[in-house]
């Protein structure tokens, strides 16, 4: 984890910190990934990242505790998610703002799960 935590991250934010504890719960259960926490998020990753929570009230105003960032190979419309980027030929990434740990339930996990397959 080189040596930095979620808590260093979400250091006084504990919504978002329970936020991410529950998105890192959810991809313990569907397999193995690494996690990898820097300055600006924590990724979840197999052979490519497929998962990322993140602050956003470390870039802009805002009082959402955690977005996470799910990698998807192709878009899912839903009123959930913030917004939908196409960054590159094969992904879809999906923002979702999360106030709270229990707002990573069955549909989030299931999204999680097709993530984490599409990233071999």
């Amino acid at each position: 984890m080189a040596g930095r935590a979620p808590e260093d991250l979400f250091d006084g934010f504990p919504a978002g910190l329970a936020v991410c504890r529950a998105v890192e719960q959810a991809v313990s259960t569907i397999g193995d990934a690494s996690m990898a926490v820097t300055k600006s998020q924590v990724a979840f990753r197999r052979r490519r990242g497929f998962a990322y929570v993140w602050r956003p009230g470390q870039y802009v105003d805002s009082d959402v505790p955690a977005v996470l960032s799910i990698a998807l190979p192709h878009e899912v419309t839903s009123d959930r998610f913030k917004e939908v980027a196409h960054p590159a030929r094969h992904v879809w990434m999906h923002h979702l703002e999360l106030r709270d740990a229990a707002q990573v339930d069955d549909q989030v996990r299931a999204w999680l799960r097709e993530a984490y397959a599409a990233a071999g």
